[in-house]
């Protein structure tokens, strides 16, 4: 790199038009997830640093990753500076640039004025899953091709943190800004690797925020060849043995789900591993299954409160039969129902921690109708934060949110850029305007 700045024309003179650019966005991608590689995991995030520090003259870079309850972020600086034996210092989203980066999904840059430096904020996202922030300062302002690898690094930085993620605690030890009691830790293991996904034919995310007393929570959802497979569990008591209740319930679900059974198999299965291991204890939940080759849905609910669903503006209670709670030992079955699903809905799954009533509490109905434009990964987390600020973050019971935005069968193909359909143009009318995702 040349004083003046990075040297952005790698291909040379006799490239046609474009060419260095590409084989330059190529070069740093591919650059980027080796050296990263190469690094130990805890030192991959440096690695990615000094990285743009040497090809744009950065004079600062950092992650953020985004925390537990996603409303905040916890700055990770070099590696040798992270002290798992203190909290993370936690930077609060709401009305800063990082709420703004997170909600749009579109980096931004700011400055404080001539010759000063210019910050820059992209988002570090992955299939929606909002991962955290890459945020870097650089000498000058950037120009359009700066910010396009400045973007694909943060891209090609979600991978390198989901690859890595698994090898050290760094990257929990981020995420809690609080500390964990054993229930909590349990519950949240138990929670899919990302919150939130986006396919072609829908988008999905989860949120939950535990009550003081774990109230065994969970949610999970997971994408097959030809289906998408949803489900929102809740098992009674609190603390402990609500966390090992669940612990059954997800755990017989997943091991079925795996196996390839049915939705009345995998019901029946989390209904015989509570009965012969759960201790009389029982567990509400929703299993849901939608086809992605014909958009057909089956449905089991066993004793949960009935989804919402939001089509054309409005929002409606979907009413199908209920079932016995998983574990209760009284002869019962399950049934598979059907529910009324079409391109544009957006389906509102949560526990009952979403619907305890007291004077302040918000009306859920028209906040999903206020939230209809923001990406599922953002209203989850409005709806919970509206909960949570009602209940002035005291909460007697966990509260679990599940939306899913259904685009149809006949989108078969988005931007991995920015999650934009790319099979039609025009957007479902239940999220008209939604922010893009990644």
């Amino acid at each position: 790199m040349t004083p003046e700045g990075p040297d952005r024309n790698s291909g040379g003179p006799s490239c046609p038009p474009g060419g260095a650019s590409r084989q330059t966005r190529a070069t740093t991608l591919a650059g980027t997830l080796s050296a990263a590689e190469a690094a130990a995991p805890v030192e991959s995030l440096d690695v990615v640093a000094l990285m743009l520090k040497q090809r744009l003259g950065a004079v600062s870079v950092s992650f953020l990753i985004t925390d537990f309850t996603g409303s905040s972020v916890v700055r990770l600086g070099a590696a040798g500076s992270i002290g798992t034996g203190e909290p993370a210092r936690r930077i609060r989203l709401r009305g800063t640039l990082y709420d703004d980066v997170i909600r749009t999904q579109q980096p931004a840059t700011e400055s404080d004025g001539e010759g000063a430096l210019v910050r820059i904020v992209a988002p570090v996202t992955n299939r929606g899953d909002a991962i955290g922030l890459l945020e870097l300062f650089l000498p000058a302002a950037p120009d359009a091709e700066v910010m396009r690898e400045i973007s694909e690094t943060a891209h090609a930085l979600a991978y390198i943190v989901i690859a890595n993620r698994s090898f050290t605690d760094v990257y929990q030890w981020a995420r809690r800004t609080t500390p964990l009691s054993l229930a909590a830790e349990i519950q949240h293991r138990l929670l899919p690797a990302s919150l939130a996904c986006e396919a072609a034919q829908f988008a999905v995310a989860g949120a939950l925020e535990p009550a003081d007393h774990v109230g065994g929570d969970t949610f999970d959802y997971v994408i097959d060849r030809d289906a998408v497979q949803l489900s929102v569990t809740d098992a009674m008591g609190h603390d402990v043995a609500a966390a090992l209740l669940a612990t059954l319930v997800v755990s017989a679900l997943r091991r079925a789900r795996r196996a390839g059974a049915s939705l009345l198999e995998q019901a029946l299965q989390a209904d015989l591993a509570l009965r012969e291991h759960g201790q009389r204890g029982y567990v509400t939940g929703q299993l849901l299954r939608i086809s992605l080759l014909d958009g057909g849905t089956e449905f089991v609910n066993a004793g949960h409160p009935w989804p919402l669903r939001m089509r054309d503006g409005h929002v409606q209670q979907i009413a199908p039969e209920i079932d016995m709670p998983f574990g209760v030992r009284i002869p019962h079955s399950y049934r598979v129902q059907r529910l009324d699903l079409r391109p544009g809905d957006r389906l509102v799954m949560l526990t009952d921690g979403m619907l305890e009533r007291n004077a302040a509490d918000p009306d859920l109905s028209d906040l999903i109708v206020r939230t209809r434009v923001l990406h599922p990964r953002e209203a989850a987390r409005t709806l919970i934060a509206a909960i949570v600020d009602a209940n002035q973050a005291r909460l007697k019971d966990d509260a679990t949110v599940i939306c899913l935005d259904w685009h149809g069968t006949g989108h078969f193909e988005r931007d991995a850029a920015t999650g934009a359909d790319l099979t039609n143009a025009s957007q479902p009318s239940g999220v008209k305007g939604a922010a893009p995702g990644r």
